[in-house]
């Protein structure tokens, strides 16, 4: 068959295929039989590989789904992962079918609209269905889903500017890392690298939770205030930016480092890298450093290091550039 000759009820019967095989791949009991008999079905047609990756997006926006408590708990033979899969690849295939879709917006668990964006080698500014805007920095990925009761934004990684179409009743919440941000209409700065995060508020209000698991809403933030926080912290820690603050430089193509110690530079530095760098040892940390950056060119930042630093540079076995810094000579005798 060709792409121009199919008919709605064979697009229907490739959908639900492609819900099928992100069941099944997802499956703890899948076979290795069942994921060649995918790659089959998969490399057959092309509209196959494009409605299987449809599925996945579908799945991710599943997997944070809320799930009421069970009446009747599985039998002890099912491990409770396995029912997870269940209730994800149902709501799959909830979203593949008109009426299920829509009992399930009513009902808070589904979403109405999905949307993914990335950034990679641009700053990129798109446009949510809400009509708010973001502004993606490299290196940047995030998904938005419409709720009844509220807008949702999972920030993947990367770095993204919100400025958040105001709506009372429908708050917009922002997912990072284990923490949230909820607005209702504001403009703020999400910065993101492994397990740290990073929130700078520019006009508004927003709440803060270093924990979206924890009970409550979390810290408020007003204008000009900031919140970090990473994996473990009970409470983000808060303070005060100023006007000469550059955390929003990177929205110009600029990466300012202001005499910072380079234990506090690397992360700033290793989100814009393929391979980060790493540190020696604690007193190569110690050293401070500085400058303004262009972002699309971070790599020769790492290259300079040794002719503006008292530093050399080493890899490691996984092939990372390490810093070291310059031995101290022996006084002469």
């Amino acid at each position: 068959m060709t792409q121009d000759t199919l008919s709605e009820a064979e697009y229907d019967a490739i959908t639900d295929a492609a819900a099928h095989w992100c069941m099944r791949l997802h499956a703890v009991d899948c076979t290795p039989e069942e994921r060649a008999a995918f790659e089959q079905w998969r490399d057959a047609h092309p509209l196959h590989a494009f409605e299987y990756d449809a599925m996945l997006e579908i799945w991710d926006v599943a997997e944070h789904l809320p799930r009421p408590e069970p009446v009747i708990a599985p039998p002890a033979s099912k491990p409770a992962s396995t029912w997870r899969h269940y209730a994800i690849a149902a709501s799959v295939i909830a979203l593949a079918l008109p009426l299920a879709a829509y009992t399930g917006w009513n009902m808070g668990w589904l979403p109405n609209s999905y949307q993914h964006f990335e950034a990679s080698d641009n700053v990129r500014q798109v446009t949510l269905k809400d009509g708010s805007q973001v502004e993606l920095n490299l290196n940047t990925e995030l998904t938005y889903s419409n709720y009844k009761d509220e807008r949702r934004v999972t920030l993947k990684k990367g770095e993204a500017f919100f400025t958040v179409s105001h709506d009372l009743t429908h708050p917009f919440v922002v997912k990072a890392g284990e923490g949230r941000i909820r607005v209702t209409g504001t403009r703020f700065n999400v910065w993101m690298y492994e397990d740290q995060v990073r929130v700078n508020l520019v006009e508004g209000s927003v709440l803060v939770a270093s924990n979206a698991a924890l009970p409550g809403d979390g810290v408020r933030l007003g204008p000009s205030m900031q919140a970090q926080f990473r994996h473990g912290d009970y409470r983000p820690q808060i303070s005060q930016t100023y006007a000469n603050d550059n955390s929003l430089a990177w929205r110009s193509g600029k990466l300012v480092l202001d005499n910072l110690a380079l234990n506090e530079a690397l992360p700033l530095i290793n989100r814009y890298l393929s391979n980060p760098l790493m540190l020696a040892d604690a007193s190569t940390g110690a050293i401070r450093v500085g400058g303004v950056y262009n972002i699309k060119e971070i790599g020769s930042l790492v290259n300079s290091l040794p002719k503006v630093l008292p530093v050399y540079l080493t890899r490691n076995a996984e092939g990372n550039p390490v810093i070291n810094s310059m031995p101290k000579h022996l006084p002469k005798t």
